[in-house]
């Protein structure tokens, strides 16, 4: 019995140690375990200690946060002659070593060797590594072996097996903070390394097939250690956080780390496959800011500047340059909210954009939310492996919409001026363009690049953040020339704005398409059909050959998401079919009035096929969402031919019925909210700062949370945030450029989809 009461104290003493608790005792020889006694160590007092450590990751204590509060409220519970044996620390003095140890070595030895031999540290000296790596990894594991505080910061910070692994919280992100604080003995700092495990079975071992499942959540998504990482999470790796010193180079934690894996893996079943990329090795940042921040925050300071000079002289009356007054605030914000519609305004395509915009936002992060780790992604897994999650899966079904109202509205427009004019001055149309879309792209870009990595920091920062930033560094220019969704997504700066590359290389050669089809319109139509079909085939044959679904299914693998990217979804020749039916039903609207009455017998039709097309491209691919689905070429092609004509068919029927007064229906009228102006002059902004707010907030991750569908995806305080910054980006430079261009430009009024409505070329998804 007293053998049985010795372990449990034991174990005790070594959980509390391993959550920061260290107990020294009096300058005399006594041994830990009894100066901890039984009868001073209550029940309720043992469960308050341990509950201390909460399951919430953003409430947990830090070690030194830990030590530091039960120190003191062990001494505020003893008598004065025992506070003498609490080891207090209240100083901000960094500890180097164990000041105890010289005088305790046999005890405290005999408890670290307890601890350790229960939960073995991570070496990172192990294995041929470098001498200074094998040096500072020799003096860890000295003062570990001592109980020395910023040994044991650097042991508790490294990630340990959880509980939880079969429901798949196999990413373990450790304690960044506590990891880059160490400073150790002899000038060691902490630095955090986030590993890449890749977890393969042998094939002796049928037996843990089951669980090697499990432990990759149903393998939701396959991918490889090679594949890119900073756009498309990969899933079925696993990432482990370890705290070594900072002598130690990413080689060397790579080379330690397999040593270690090699020796606990032996005759297991397992093959486990070790990855540390070097921007995944992080330290405290103790740089000054580089100059190409400060210059990129002066900038950005000095349009701040320039937008409230600008709002006083407007506020004011003071006479002023119309360029000035551009920027100003209030008269930008009073354009953004107003409820007026401008000339020519086609009403029901701010609902179509709404809806699409809406939609693409929840699939954008339901890919985001998969960087992150799930102390439950086994179960999120299973309750996404369901057909209804079509919702979040069809992403690419979004984004067809704004190509087809970029060729609606781009011919609609054309068609006006050739109608008044017989003619386009085609520089203006691209000069027009550009002022338009490059300003507010531009700013974006040398935000990404050269502010925001320094805006914070975490475990997949700089993968996610600082990785993409180093690519626009490189390719920026591609953006700006509209080109850079023809060098792969994977190396392409910004790459959700791959489709203002899309759309304007089609606009580039909408003049040609446009005055066809005005100046000899049979003509016109039948060689844009075929262009169409010719596109449709296309999709088919690229899609079958190569095995390729824009619909992410479940199981898809990473490598097949890039290629489908690379070789079909940010081809404009891919997406010729939606934008020649924009082309056409801009036309229509021009050719036909707005009080012409078609048919009733026609209109009813034109409903149910176009419904039917609707429902069909939602709902046909919802099989392939199942957790049971075998990938199959043919639904794959036929879903990328097809799916982008049912689902845009809809939308311009509403557009064409709408406008020319055959349709006075609920979603005709809903479609037509005047609300839903305030949300097309967003669009753009609310398009391009989607993607940064979802990857600011997958960087700063610290650790695992548990899923909900609602409050995972519908995040309120990050949609907060995209709202916000989508309107200072609108009032800072797309309205204030806007009003440039006109100025500049000085365009009479015309009877057109005018811009301040937002009524313009696809210019957001």
């Amino acid at each position: 019995m007293a053998m049985m009461e010795r372990l449990v104290v034991t174990v005790i003493v070594a959980v509390q140690l391993l959550h920061g608790v260290a107990v020294i005792a009096t300058p005399k020889t006594v041994d830990l375990i009894k100066s901890v006694k039984l009868n001073g160590l209550k029940d309720e007092e043992i469960l308050e200690a341990l509950s201390l450590n909460k399951t919430e990751n953003s409430d947990n204590y830090t070690l030194a946060e830990l030590i530091d509060h039960l120190g003191n409220h062990t001494a505020a519970n003893q008598q004065p002659a025992q506070q003498d044996r609490v080891w207090i620390i209240n100083s901000t003095e960094t500890l180097h070593t164990n000041t105890f140890y010289e005088n305790f070595a046999e005890e405290i030895d005999r408890e670290s060797g307890n601890l350790l031999e229960l939960i073995p540290a991570y070496l990172p000296g192990t294995g041929p590594v470098s001498a200074e790596c094998r040096r500072d990894s020799n003096i860890f594991k000295r003062e570990l072996n001592k109980l020395s505080l910023w040994a044991l910061k650097m042991f508790d910070a490294t990630a340990k097996i959880p509980s939880g692994l079969l429901n798949g919280n196999v990413n373990q992100f450790g304690d960044f903070d506590e990891c880059v604080g160490v400073q150790g003995s002899e000038g060691i700092q902490g630095q955090y390394c986030l590993a890449y495990l890749k977890l393969d079975m042998d094939d002796s071992r049928p037996d843990l097939k089951h669980l090697h499942r499990l432990l990759h959540s149903h393998y939701a998504f396959n991918s490889n250690l090679t594949d890119p990482g900073h756009r498309v999470p990969r899933f079925s790796t696993v990432n482990w956080a370890v705290c070594t010193p900072a002598s130690c180079s990413p080689q060397d934690v790579e080379v330690s780390l397999r040593h270690a894996i090699a020796k606990h893996t032996a005759q297991t079943g397992l093959k486990i496959s070790v990855r540390v990329d070097s921007e995944m090795c992080q330290r405290r940042r103790k740089d000054s800011y580089p100059m190409e921040m400060i210059v990129a925050s002066c900038f950005f300071m000095g349009v701040i500047a320039l937008a409230v000079v600008a709002s006083v002289y407007d506020h004011y009356e003071l006479s002023a340059s119309e360029l000035l007054l551009s920027f100003s605030l209030k008269r930008n914000f009073n354009k953004l909210i107003s409820l007026e519609r401008g000339e020519g305004d086609i009403a029901s395509l701010h609902g179509v954009r709404a809806l699409n915009a809406l939609m693409l936002i929840v699939a954008h992060k339901s890919m985001a939310m998969f960087f992150n780790p799930y102390i439950n992604r086994t179960e999120m897994a299973e309750y996404l492996g369901k057909p209804w999650t079509v919702i979040g899966r069809a992403a690419s079904l979004y984004t067809d919409p704004f190509i087809m109202l970029s060729g609606l509205l781009t011919t609609y427009s054309f068609v006006g001026r050739l109608n008044r004019t017989g003619a386009l001055d085609i520089k203006r149309e691209y000069l027009s363009r550009i002022l338009r879309l490059v300003p507010t792209l531009g700013a974006l870009i040398i935000f990404c690049t050269f502010v925001m990595p320094f805006m914070g920091s975490g475990p997949q920062w700089n993968l996610v953040v600082t990785h993409h930033a180093d690519i626009c560094k490189k390719t920026w220019w591609r953006n700006f020339l509209f080109v850079h969704n023809y060098f792969g997504f994977e190396n392409m700066c910004l790459t959700h704005t791959h489709h203002l590359g899309i759309d304007t290389q089609l606009f580039a050669a909408s003049p040609l398409i446009v005055f066809l089809l005005w100046k000899r319109p049979k003509i016109g139509t039948v060689v844009l059909t075929v262009l169409a079909v010719l596109s449709t085939m296309l999709r088919y044959k690229v899609t079958y050959d190569r095995q390729l679904n824009n619909y992410v299914f479940f199981g898809t693998s990473i490598k097949q998401l890039f290629d489908t990217a690379n070789h079909s979804y940010i081809l404009p020749t891919h997406r010729l079919t939606v934008y020649i039916i924009g082309v056409l039903t801009g036309y229509l609207l021009r050719t036909f009035p707005k009080d012409y009455k078609l048919n009733p017998i026609f209109v009813n039709v034109g409903w149910l096929v176009s419904t039917l097309m609707f429902v069909a491209a939602f709902v046909g691919p919802a099989p392939m969402g199942s957790i049971n689905y075998i990938y199959n070429p043919i639904h794959g092609a036929v879903y990328n031919a097809f799916s982008p004509i049912g689902w845009c068919i809809l939308f311009s029927w509403v557009a064409f019925l709408s406008h020319t007064g055959n349709s006075n229906g609920i979603l005709s009228r809903i479609f037509a909210w005047r609300g839903f102006l305030i949300c097309t002059r967003l669009s753009y902004a609310i398009y391009l700062t989607q993607f940064p707010v979802f990857f600011y907030n997958v960087g700063m991750k610290r650790g695992a949370e548990y899923y909900g569908f609602i409050g995972t995806l519908l995040n309120v305080k990050e949609l907060t945030w995209i709202l916000i910054s989508s309107v200072i980006l609108t009032l800072l430079f797309e309205t204030p450029f806007q009003n440039i261009k006109n100025h500049l430009l000085r365009k009479p009024k015309m009877p057109v989809a005018t811009e301040p409505t937002g009524n313009e070329k696809s210019k957001s998804e």
